[in-house]
């Protein structure tokens, strides 16, 4: 909490406030790794940061409503620590010159820089049985772009696209890799580091169900939890026995072999592996859902596997309430830079949630209180906590009676 101004009106506005939870000295390191201030005299890093956060958390349409926005008044350019408001054309330059990886190293640095506070208010569903686990969620998801503007992202014939490859830390509740690909980059290939440390668990769809992947992390003790293909060929060792009347989701419980000759020429064949199968009402589908883990209840397994809910509900949040549809580039060095900045956003706005917001709230209410009060000269702690919807009255009174005046239009 005292990383916040508790009283309601700030000498700061809303976003000027966001912005210095991020350290400067961490910001300057990572533009002078990349000498990113290079040869500019005017529209330095930092600026560049600062315009398209403000873009980020106002859901700017273009470069042009990020100038217009920040040049509001001289007063708000200068609590923004800017010189100026930046041009339209001196962003377009800036963002198709200036290295993006200055931006990525900057979510990192922060991810790291605030992991102990992040982690001490995570909101995770613990699963008992393997509470004290590392469980890493892989997933990607696809922003679809147009493909006669992003001709560098072709993804289709005529479509192109861009896939954000992610992975998602439990116990920080936020990714801690994203890698951007094009589109047509295949899952399985889109994160360098798909073996963890031991013990680790790794939760994933099937389409990072892959023989010699598996084998790789059964050899570093590394847990699966994933879903078999529907072609999969294997044979049953044993069905394990499942209690009558509770408990009715769970269809099957079976040790198998995987018999394919691709699974016998990786040599995985010769490992016993498990397979519980999940009915999901919601759906009205089984799942099948292999693991290398044979002796954890049966639940810890379906549990474990619907924690992949919790980077789809980041995929959502980061697509809705932040800018990662349209961009206000068309090179592949803007559209990186803007995402880098909007996963910096959602990083902050997280901090936030979990660190100053009192009452649960939903990623989506919190992001349209910050959106609608960033020009405002109030305090986080203010704004989170009481600005709410519904009706608000003010007291009137004789001396603050409200008179209309006459119709300056009229004769």
């Amino acid at each position: 909490m005292g990383l916040f101004r508790r009283n309601k009106n700030n000498n700061k506005p809303l976003i000027r406030q966001i912005l210095d939870l991020v350290p400067r000295w961490i910001f300057d390191s990572c533009a002078n790794t990349y000498q990113t201030d290079k040869g500019c005299s005017k529209y330095k890093t930092y600026d560049q940061f600062v315009a398209l956060t403000f873009g980020q958390l106002n859901k700017c349409q273009s470069l042009n409503d990020i100038s217009a926005g920040i040049g509001v008044s001289e007063i708000f350019i200068r609590d923004l620590k800017l010189k100026q408001s930046p041009a339209r054309s001196t962003m377009g330059d800036g963002n198709k010159k200036r290295d993006w990886h200055v931006f990525e190293s900057l979510y990192y640095r922060l991810l790291s820089h605030y992991k102990s506070v992040l982690k001490k208010h995570h909101n995770t569903h613990i699963i008992e049985e393997i509470k004290d686990k590392s469980i890493k969620l892989i997933d990607s998801s696809v922003i679809s772009l147009c493909l006669s503007m992003f001709d560098w992202a072709e993804f289709r014939t005529a479509k192109g696209g861009i896939k954000l490859h992610t992975a998602w830390d439990d116990t920080l509740m936020i990714p801690e890799v994203v890698n951007i690909s094009e589109a047509k980059v295949h899952d399985r290939y889109g994160l360098e580091q798909l073996i963890y440390p031991k013990d680790t668990i790794i939760v994933e769809d099937r389409a990072y169900f892959d023989f010699a992947l598996m084998l790789n992390r059964i050899k570093a003790e590394n847990v699966f939890v994933t879903r078999i293909k529907n072609n999969t060929k294997y044979e049953t060792v044993e069905e394990l026995d499942l209690p009558d009347n509770t408990d009715q989701n769970i269809l099957k419980d079976e040790i198998i072999r995987l018999t394919s000759g691709r699974a016998i020429e990786t040599g995985i064949s010769e490992h016993k592996l498990r397979l519980v199968h999940v009915y999901k009402e919601d759906e009205n589908k089984v799942i099948a859902i292999i693991t290398n883990q044979l002796d954890w209840e049966y639940n810890t397994i379906a549990e474990l596997y619907k924690k992949r809910w919790d980077i789809e509900l980041f995929f959502k949040a980061i697509k809705q309430n932040l800018q990662i549809r349209t961009f206000w580039g068309t090179s592949e060095n803007a559209v990186k830079s803007q995402i880098y900045i909007a996963l910096t956003s959602y990083l902050l706005l997280e901090l936030i949630k979990r660190t100053i917001v009192k009452k649960t709230i939903a990623f989506s209410n919190l992001s349209e209180k910050i959106r609608f009060c960033l020009y405002h000269y109030l305090s986080l702690d203010y704004v989170c906590n009481e600005v709410r919807e519904g009706v608000r009255k003010i007291n009137m009174d004789k001396q603050n009676e409200i008179v209309f005046e006459n119709n300056l239009f009229s004769g």
